[in-house]
């Protein structure tokens, strides 16, 4: 009832742009209940709401969410960025390539949707064009230890264990901080690929 009538009394502009930011979906449906918030302006409740339930694994639902939001602002390209990222978990995986690819057409200078696509390119089996996407995210942001990790594992799958080794040590060379995580992965696959290879032998001399 105290949201309601928040909202009653006046809802701003703050509150419905960034209500997905609180972990509580009961504000966003509030201001989606709100009648006189039609148009792009709801689109952010929805989005906020699908977010939400994106957070919480609720993969279905956070579609259905996005599709409003799209529905009622289709010229945001984060939208078809937080769908394509729901469809992937949610094993849709070539709806999840055909909306990174029309986030990409919003912003072709963003590095994220770039390394999102690549990852549901990778899990289709299609390893060449997963690098191709790889690569242009490392292009846009190569301090990303991330997308260097994930494009040697699209190497290493696809059996270029050279290739796979320089992206791995590229992520380790990176600074720590938010790539810390991507950075002890990149360790442990070096020390895989170290202990897979072949012990040198010399030749016995005469």
């Amino acid at each position: 009832m105290l949201i309601v009538l928040c909202v009653l009394v006046g809802l701003s502009t703050h509150m419905v742009v960034n209500c997905g930011d609180e972990d509580d979906p009961d504000i966003c449906s509030a201001v989606i209940g709100f009648s006189p918030l039609r148009g792009s302006l709801i689109a952010f409740a929805y989005a906020g709401r699908g977010r939400i339930a994106l957070r919480h694994g609720d993969f279905r639902r956070a579609i259905a969410d996005f599709d409003e939001a799209i529905h009622l602002n289709p010229n945001r390209g984060s939208l078809y960025r937080d769908r394509a990222t729901a469809r992937r978990l949610n094993g849709e995986l070539e709806g999840a390539i055909a909306d990174y690819d029309e986030a990409i057409a919003h912003d072709p200078k963003l590095a994220a949707p770039y390394h999102q696509r690549g990852l549901a390119l990778a899990a289709m089996g299609d390893l060449d064009r997963a690098i191709l996407s790889f690569n242009t995210a490392v292009r846009l942001d190569p301090s990303d230890a991330q997308a260097r990790l994930d494009r040697g594992l699209a190497f290493l799958a696809r059996g270029q264990a050279d290739d796979a080794r320089a992206d791995f040590e590229a992520a380790l060379a990176l600074p720590a901080g938010k790539n810390g995580a991507a950075r002890e992965a990149a360790r442990a696959k070096l020390a895989e690929l170290a202990s897979a290879e072949p012990t040198q032998v010399s030749a016995p001399r005469r």
